[in-house]
């Protein structure tokens, strides 16, 4: 898809509708899931998900407050982590699991951003179980309407290039009923950058 100040495109399925199946059921009982709180307008929230972060041992990640140390790679994640890398020609040391239980949880406004993902991260996101929308906007052009991607099971998203300095994103809730859905974002942390003192 083309996108001005940005890159973004999507492998449809990457994963088959069965291999996707399993891998949710594997994660969800697998991962060691936290919900994790968050400072936002000054005041302390839950996030409305629930989280884990793998990676490498160096791969420290730090955003909105929070500073996440690293598990080792599930054999699951190592695998998936190793055909993105090579589908992609790309390396990553980390990914972001994000589960979302049902309809009302959700990921706010934001870019992927921070300072040790680099000027122009690369960043690819599959998703597993129920579909639900990724939307996009521009951060300055109010003449871009906004991009509304439906993530199906199976599906890598690929975020590149200025995306993240132009563009911000959200997972929003839904009214309509809709089962569990895994998203894992594999990204690369630049150590030394990530490091908090």
């Amino acid at each position: 898809m083309s996108l001005p100040d940005g890159m973004l495109y999507q492998l449809p399925q990457f994963l088959s509708v069965d291999d996707a199946g399993n891998l949710l059921t594997n994660l969800t009982e697998a991962l060691a899931w936290q919900q994790h709180r968050l400072w936002l307008f000054g005041r302390e929230r839950l996030t409305p998900r629930l989280c884990a972060w793998y990676g490498d041992a160096d791969a420290r990640y730090a955003y909105s407050g929070q500073a996440l140390d690293p598990l080792p790679w599930t054999a699951s994640l190592e695998d998936l982590r190793q055909r993105i890398e090579a589908t992609l020609a790309c390396r990553f040391n980390s990914v972001l699991a994000n589960l979302y239980r049902d309809g009302a949880d959700s990921m706010g406004w934001h870019s992927d951003d921070e300072a040790s993902l680099g000027p122009e991260p690369v960043i690819a996101s599959l998703s597993l179980g129920d579909t639900r929308r990724l939307v996009l906007k521009h951060r300055r052009r109010a003449d871009l309407a906004s991009v509304d991607i439906p993530l199906a099971a199976g599906s890598l998203l690929v975020m590149a290039g200025r995306l993240q300095t132009h563009w911000r994103h959200c997972v929003p809730k839904t009214r309509r009923p809709v089962g569990p859905r895994i998203n894992l974002t594999f990204r690369l942390i630049t150590p030394v950058a990530a490091r908090i003192p």
